[in-house]
């Protein structure tokens, strides 16, 4: 019989087939920022917010934390090295004022994180009060990113063309949700099981959109495809 432990294991590597899938969409992207040598109108805003979720979750992962969760630390420690590559690119080929702007919200996050990692490790002095603390920030920060795709299922709906709703990307919010929520379950967190339920929903809720308006979505050749920038968010961790 495969214990508790050993099952959340299997389940949170294959969770990690989510951001890979993430990875993938996520290509055409930076190919053509580094091809044109510049980031013209894509944000940075949701790598940054996904910055933020990845160290969130890394904290929250660690034993000081909340113990026997050794693949949250592991899952968001790799994502936290793709935001920083992903954002290295942006800041190698933005504006002046892009680069300002981003690189504000970066040093922002940096502070956040450090007056909450010197609050929690100072004043809550058990694994359970620092779970509840740092876990609360979790789930506000992750529901939000997950949540962000809303903008781009009303578009989908509203133009009948599902030409920015990159499909591997869909796909990877819905695995990587319906992964760690039954990775949650197992041993039950509510701190990851209420994100990452959420996440399942809106990625299938994509999922679905994709399917009903493929065939009423324009075809284009591969030289004519355009990105919408608003619609590239970075991969769903944890």
């Amino acid at each position: 019989m495969v214990s508790a432990d050993a099952a959340r294991n299997i389940v949170g590597i294959i969770g990690e087939s989510g951001l890979c899938l993430g990875i993938r969409a996520l290509r055409p992207t930076f190919y053509k920022i580094v091809k044109k040598k510049a980031v013209e109108e894509f944000s940075a805003i949701p790598y940054l917010a996904t910055l933020l979720n990845c160290m969130l979750w890394v904290f929250y992962g660690l034993p000081i934390v909340h113990p026997n969760s050794i693949l949250v630390v592991t899952i968001n420690g790799i994502g936290l090295i793709l935001e920083a590559i992903y954002l290295s690119i942006y800041f190698t080929y933005s504006t002046n004022k892009q680069r300002k702007k981003a690189g504000l919200i970066l040093l922002g996050e940096i502070a956040f994180m450090f007056v909450v990692v010197l609050l929690v490790l100072l004043l809550a002095h058990t694994h359970t009060k620092r779970s509840l603390i740092v876990g609360v920030f979790c789930v506000i920060f992750g529901t939000c990113m997950y949540a962000s795709p809303l903008s781009i299922m009303k578009m989908v709906i509203q133009t009948k063309s599902v030409e920015y709703m990159p499909f591997f990307l869909s796909l990877a919010a819905f695995l990587n949700g319906v992964c760690w929520t039954a990775y949650a379950l197992i041993k039950f967190d509510i701190f990851i099981t209420i994100p990452n339920g959420l996440g399942a929903l809106f990625g299938a809720a994509q999922l679905i959109l994709y399917g009903f308006y493929y065939r009423t979505t324009p075809k284009k050749g591969p030289k004519e495809v355009q990105l919408q920038p608003s619609s590239m968010v970075a991969p769903n961790i944890v």
